[in-house]
C-alpha cells in the first residue's frame, strides 16, 4: 500500500477501504506522506468524493489520532457547540456562558478562521492575554470548575485533523462536504463530548450555498455522529448577510458582551442564541417546551448569571476581564469611517460575501498563517435588513487602521448593500432542524 496509488484510486473515483483511509492518516501524522501528497489526495476527495462509510472510516481515523478526552462522571452531560462559520458569528461566545449559567458542562474546541470568516479563537484572542491554548488537563479541569471552556484544538486532540484543517485552508479545499463533516465529528470524539450542537450555515457567507446542501452535510454529521455514539443536533441557518451588527474580532467580543449583559434583546443575534440553547435544553430532556425553555434562558441574561458565566470563563483563562465594563482595554483601530446611504428606503439584504471581503482587506482574518491578525478592525453594520436608512443617514461604520485598505472595504461594503422603496419580508433565520433523536423539523 502507498500513498499515490491511493492518490490515483480517488482520482478514478473508487472507494477507500478502511484500512486505506487508516494508512492515509497514519503517513500524516508519522510524517511519511508529504503536504504534496495529502494536498493532492485532499483535491481528489473534493472532485470525487467519499461515501457515507468512508466518511465516518476517516472520521474516526481523525478523532483516534490523538487523545480523546474524558471527563469521567460528566461525560453524557458534556455539550460541545460548532458551527460551520460565518460572517458576524459569534454565537458561541454568548451562548456557552449561558448553557453554562445553567448548570450544563460545556467544553468547546473551537477553531480559528477557515474560508471566509474569522474562527472563535481569533475572536476570542481579541481579549488581551486570555489563552485558548490549553491542555487536556486544564481543560477538563475548567469544565468541572465552572462548567465551561472555550479552547483551541490542542495539538495532541486530533492531531491529523489539525493538518488536515491546515493544508484546507491554503489548498482551497476547505468546502467539501465530507472533509467538513469529517473534521467536525472527529474534533467531537476527540472533545469527549457525548452531546453536539450544530449550526449548519447555508449563504453567500457560508461554505454551504444552499439550504439543501446544507441538509444534505446536517444529515452526513447526523449520520457519523450516531455511527460514534454521540448524540446530535443540527440547525440550518441563514448566512445570506452578517449575523448580529458587528464583524470584526473585538467588535464581535463587545457585541457579544452586550447580549450577556441584557442590552440585546431582538434581532438575529438573540433569536440564535436563543433557538440553539433551548434545543439543547430539549436535547439533554431538561425541557420539552421550546418557548419554555427561552423564557428560563432569558432569566438568565437579565439576571446577570449569564454575564457572570462569561467573566469566570475570561478568568480561568488568564484574560484581561476589565474589558467587560471598559471596552478601551481592546486593542483599538487608528480610526473610524461613518459612511452614509446613498438612497432612502428599506435594507433588503446585506451580502455577507462582499462584508467578508471587506473585513479581509482591513486585516482582521489572515488565512495565510503569516500575517498577524488585526483584532482592533472591523465593519459595524448601523442598518440591517427590514430596517429604514434615510438618505445622509450612516448605514455602516469601519474600523481601520489603513486609508487605502478603508477605501476598498468602503466599495465592498457599498456593493453588499440592497436598498429598495418596499419593505422586504421576513425570512427565517432558522430553515430546518435535524436530530439523532427525532424526524427532521421545518421552520
Amino acid at each position: 500500500m502507498n500513498l499515490i496509488d491511493l492518490i490515483e484510486k480517488k482520482k478514478q473515483g473508487k472507494a477507500h477501504s478502511k484500512d486505506e483511509i487508516n494508512f492515509i492518516i497514519k503517513s500524516l501524522i508519522d510524517g511519511k506522506a508529504s503536504d504534496a501528497q495529502v494536498s493532492a489526495w485532499l483535491m481528489a476527495v473534493c472532485f470525487k468524493g467519499l461515501s457515507e462509510d468512508e466518511t465516518a472510516n476517516l472520521t474516526e481515523a481523525l478523532g483516534a489520532s490523538g487523545k480523546i478526552i474524558d471527563f469521567g462522571e460528566l461525560s453524557n452531560l458534556v455539550v460541545d457547540k460548532h458551527s460551520t462559520g460565518g460572517v458576524g458569528d459569534k454565537v458561541t461566545i454568548t451562548l456557552i456562558p449561558l448553557l453554562a449559567s445553567a448548570g450544563i458542562p460545556v467544553a468547546k474546541l473551537a477553531d480559528r478562521g477557515l474560508g471566509l470568516a474569522a474562527g472563535t479563537v481569533d475572536k476570542l484572542e481579541s481579549i488581551p492575554h486570555l489563552n485558548t491554548n490549553l491542555s487536556t488537563e486544564t481543560i477538563v479541569n475548567q469544565v468541572k470548575n465552572i462548567n465551561a471552556v472555550i479552547a483551541s484544538q490542542a495539538d495532541d486532540l486530533a492531531p491529523a485533523d489539525k493538518k488536515l484543517y491546515a493544508l484546507r485552508n491554503i489548498t482551497g479545499t476547505a468546502d467539501s462536504d465530507v472533509l467538513i463533516a469529517s473534521s467536525i465529528i472527529s474534533k467531537k470524539i476527540a472533545s469527549g463530548a457525548k452531546n453536539i450542537i450544530l449550526d449548519v450555515k447555508y449563504g453567500a457567507g457560508a461554505f454551504m450555498k444552499s439550504p439543501e446542501d446544507a441538509v444534505h452535510l446536517s444529515k452526513l454529521m447526523v449520520n457519523i455522529g450516531k455511527k460514534v455514539d454521540k448524540s446530535v443536533t443540527a440547525v440550518i441557518t441563514s448566512m445570506e448577510e452578517p449575523l448580529g451588527r458587528a464583524v470584526g474580532n473585538s467588535l464581535e467580543v463587545i457585541e457579544a458582551i452586550e447580549f450577556l449583559k441584557g442590552n440585546i434583546e431582538s434581532g438575529d443575534l438573540a433569536e440564535l442564541t436563543y433557538s440553539i440553547g433551548a434545543m439543547t435544553l430539549m436535547q439533554l430532556d431538561l425541557y420539552d417546551d421550546k418557548h419554555e425553555a427561552e423564557i428560563y434562558l432569558k432569566e438568565l441574561v437579565c439576571s446577570g448569571k449569564a454575564l457572570e458565566k462569561f467573566r469566570e470563563l475570561i478568568i480561568a483563562q488568564g484574560g484581561a476581564v476589565e474589558v467587560i465594563d471598559n471596552y478601551d482595554k481592546f486593542d483599538l483601530p487608528s480610526f473610524k469611517v461613518e459612511c452614509e446611504s446613498k438612497k432612502s428606503g428599506y435594507v433588503h439584504n446585506i451580502n455577507a460575501y462582499n462584508i467578508a471581503r471587506a473585513i479581509k482587506m482591513l486585516g482582521a482574518d489572515k488565512s495565510n498563517n503569516i500575517d498577524k491578525t488585526d483584532f482592533s478592525v472591523g465593519v459595524y453594520l448601523n442598518k440591517k435588513s427590514g430596517e429604514y436608512v434615510n438618505k445622509g443617514e450612516i448605514l455602516y461604520t469601519i474600523y481601520s487602521n489603513d486609508e487605502d485598505k478603508t477605501k476598498i472595504a468602503q466599495r465592498f461594503c457599498d456593493e453588499a448593500f440592497s436598498i429598495n422603496e418596499g419593505k422586504p419580508l421576513h425570512h427565517n433565520l432558522i430553515y430546518k432542524i435535524i436530530s439523532s433523536k427525532e424526524e427532521d423539523e421545518d421552520v
